[in-house]
């Protein structure tokens, strides 16, 4: 796909990026980690990756705001337009050898995500979309969800809690509720590369209770430029606003979501 000069610059920024994250990845063992929290690592590299995307995109486009994982959030010049980033999903993945992370870059214009990019590093495979535009993986693969009819045929992933989030009894209930009712459940630990997949066709649907608007904003225009279908889990939120997220292709929607929703 032909994309706009905003896309291109973000593609550019995520293989940049990418590059430092795989070389660093292959010298994991030697990363210096510090804690921030329960379960949630900090690394070398992830700082290193969003500098990288700093100076990539604020370099192109001075006057956008930023709002990041690890780098906060700058206002501006101008107040319509700003890059939602992070620099590495699935840190925890990263930093046991697990090749399953990516970079993930929104634009965001007068609130809405109008462009999209997760960049899976690991395994050169660039999932992106513009609002009206299309989904797409590299060069030239249509992106298109799941036909599937059947939940007893799909499969769905999700985020397990992890280190004493409270969402933890929430999601072994929806566990109980939605196991018995498809083929399958994955937890792979990346809330980006989850709704990549369900815009792939490689899942079927996904659902997750308390992430970051960084997390999810690129996926979350992925999966709708590629025929699916978003929408929070409880009832009068807004994903990107209160970080509840269910996402699945539109023919089984409704009844995944009734699941996930009967406890909230």
């Amino acid at each position: 796909m032909q994309g706009s000069a905003n896309l291109n610059i973000m593609i550019k920024a995520a293989r940049k990026a990418g590059r430092s994250l795989v070389k660093d990845f292959r010298e994991v063992e030697n990363l210096q980690v510090s804690m921030k929290g329960a379960g949630d690592f900090v690394s070398k590299a992830d700082l290193a990756a969003e500098a990288i995307l700093k100076e990539e995109l604020l370099g192109a486009r001075p006057t956008y705001g930023w709002l990041a994982e690890e780098g906060g959030e700058i206002n501006g010049q101008d107040p319509t337009r700003r890059w939602i980033v992070d620099p590495l999903d699935g840190t925890t993945n990263f930093l046991h050898g697990l090749p399953h992370w990516a970079i993930s870059i929104a634009l965001e214009h007068k609130g809405q995500i109008v462009s999209g990019v997760i960049y899976d590093a690991a395994k050169d495979e660039m999932f992106y979309a513009e609002k009206g535009m299309g989904a797409w993986l590299n060069d030239s693969n249509r992106l298109r969800v799941s036909g599937r009819t059947r939940m007893i045929e799909s499969i769905f992933a999700t985020g397990i809690p992890f280190a004493g989030k409270n969402t933890l009894p929430a999601t072994l209930q929806d566990l109980a509720r939605i196991m018995p009712e498809c083929a399958g459940v994955r937890r792979f630990g990346s809330a980006a590369l989850d709704l990549a997949y369900v815009a792939a066709g490689r899942y079927d649907g996904f659902w997750e209770r308390e992430l970051n608007i960084w997390d999810i904003a690129a996926g979350y225009l992925i999966v709708q430029e590629a025929g699916g279908m978003v929408g929070p889990i409880r009832n009068g939120h807004e994903p990107l606003e209160h970080g509840d997220i269910v996402a699945a292709n539109g023919e089984i929607f409704d009844r995944f979501a009734k699941i996930i929703r009967a406890r909230d």
